[in-house]
C-alpha cells in the first residue's frame, strides 16, 4: 500500500478503477478487485485512511460485523488494511473528486477523472463508496472569512511544507487540531492553539504534547473564540477573540486553522450526471451499477429496493459489483467463480499458498 503526493499537473494516472472513499467498503472492494486481478487507487478528501470508522468512531464498538463479536471502528479498518496489502493500492488523502469526464463508450467505458489536488486519473471504471457523501469541513461563523480563504484561511493541510515560517492559529480541540498543532509546530514561526475550554476531545497523550511545549515556551495555548478577522487584500495579519471572561483580546497571526468537525454532503457527485435519489444513488442489485455504465456505487450512498444501511451491505455489494467491473476490465477474459478457500491461485496473490 502506497500514499500518493499530489501529481504532476502533467502526470496521468491509468489504472482499472477509481474508488471514491477509503471507507470500510471502499477498503473492502480493494480486497474483491485483487482477487480478480484488478488495481485500484483510492481517493479520500480525509487526511487518513478509514472513513467515518477512523473520523468519527474509532473507538466506538460495532456488533453486526460477522465473525467479530465485537470490533471497534478503528480496529475494522486496521483489519481491512492489513488484509488488502498483497494488493498494494494507492491512496490519494486530502483530496476530493472534482470532475468525471467520460471518454469511453457504454460498452467499453473510460474515464478522466480530476481531483481539486491536481490529480489525474484514465480509468475504466470508477466505484463510488463514498458513505453518505464527501466530508466537508464545518466553517466557523466568522464575518469575511471567505475573503481569507485563498491564502490566509485553511480547513485541512495538505503540504505541510506551505506553512513553514508561518504565525499559524489552529482553532478546535479535537484530534485534527492537536495533531496538526504538534505537527505544525516544528516547522512554523509560531503556533498558537485556542479552543473554548481547557479540554480536550483529543488523544490524551496528544494533549500531553501540547501541554509540555507550551510549558517549555515553544508555543502558546489560548481559551477563547474567534469572532473576526483583520487584513487587507485577503492577507491576515490579527485575529479578534473574545476570551471565557467576554473581554476582546488580537493574536497576530498570517495563518488560520480552524478544525471545527466535519459534516456530510454529496458534494461533485451530485454534477456526475447520475440520476439521483434524494441525494442518493440508484444502483441496480445484480452489479451495483448506476445509470452511467462503467460508474458504480457501494455502501450508504446507493439505494435500491430493500437497502439496509450497514457496513456487512456495503461488503456484499462491493463483491459482486467487482464481478461486472472484471468484464470492462478484461472483456475477452473469462471469468470463473473461485473460493479462498481452495484456490490455490487465489491463495498465492494472498501470499498465503
Amino acid at each position: 500500500m502506497s500514499e500518493a503526493a499530489a501529481a504532476n499537473e502533467n502526470e496521468v494516472i491509468t489504472t482499472d478503477v477509481v474508488i471514491v472513499g477509503a471507507g470500510p467498503c471502499g477498503l473492502f472492494a480493494v480486497f474483491e478487485l485483487g482477487l480478480l486481478d484488478i488495481r485500484a487507487h483510492l481517493v479520500d478528501i480525509l487526511p487518513k485512511v478509514g472513513g467515518q470508522c477512523a473520523e468519527l468512531y474509532p473507538e466506538k464498538p460495532i456488533y453486526d460485523i460477522p465473525g467479530f463479536p465485537m470490533v471497534t471502528g478503528q480496529a475494522l479498518v486496521d483489519n481491512l488494511l492489513e488484509q488488502i496489502k498483497p494488493f498494494g493500492p494507492t491512496f490519494h488523502l486530502n483530496q476530493m473528486i472534482e470532475a468525471v469526464e467520460p471518454t469511453g463508450t457504454a460498452e467499453a467505458p473510460r474515464f478522466r477523472v480530476t481531483t481539486d489536488a491536481g490529480t489525474v486519473f484514465d480509468t475504466k471504471t470508477v466505484i463510488i463508496a463514498a458513505g453518505g457523501g464527501s466530508f466537508q469541513p464545518k466553517k466557523p461563523p466568522i464575518p469575511g472569512i471567505e475573503a481569507y480563504e485563498a491564502g490566509s484561511v485553511f480547513y485541512a493541510v495538505r503540504k505541510m511544507e506551505a506553512f513553514r515560517g508561518r504565525n499559524i492559529l489552529i482553532v478546535g480541540g479535537g484530534d485534527s487540531a492537536l495533531d496538526w498543532t504538534l505537527n505544525l509546530q516544528p516547522i512554523a514561526n509560531r503556533v498558537t492553539l485556542m479552543h473554548r475550554r481547557d479540554d480536550f476531545r483529543a488523544a490524551p497523550h496528544s494533549v500531553e504534547q501540547m501541554r509540555s511545549l507550551v510549558a517549555k515556551g515553544k508555543m502558546d495555548m489560548k481559551l477563547g473564540q474567534v469572532t473576526g478577522l483583520k487584513g487587507e487584500d485577503g492577507k491576515l495579519e490579527a485575529v479578534v477573540c473574545r476570551g471565557t471572561d467576554n473581554e476582546p483580546f488580537e493574536i497576530a497571526c498570517d495563518t488560520l486553522l480552524p478544525f471545527f468537525g466535519l459534516t456530510m454532503k454529496l458534494g461533485p457527485i451530485a454534477d456526475w450526471g447520475l440520476n439521483l435519489n434524494e441525494n442518493l444513488v440508484p444502483v441496480d442489485t445484480e452489479k451495483f451499477e448506476t445509470s452511467v455504465p462503467g460508474i458504480f456505487a457501494v455502501g450508504d450512498i446507493n439505494t435500491y429496493p430493500g437497502k439496509l444501511k450497514l457496513i456487512l451491505s456495503g461488503f456484499h455489494e462491493a463483491a459482486l459489483c467487482a464481478q461486472k467491473v472484471h468484464r470492462y476490465v478484461y472483456p475477452e477474459k473469462r471469468l470463473t467463480f473461485q473460493y479462498t478457500t481452495s484456490s490455490t491461485s487465489l491463495q498465492k496473490k494472498l501470499g498465503v499458498a
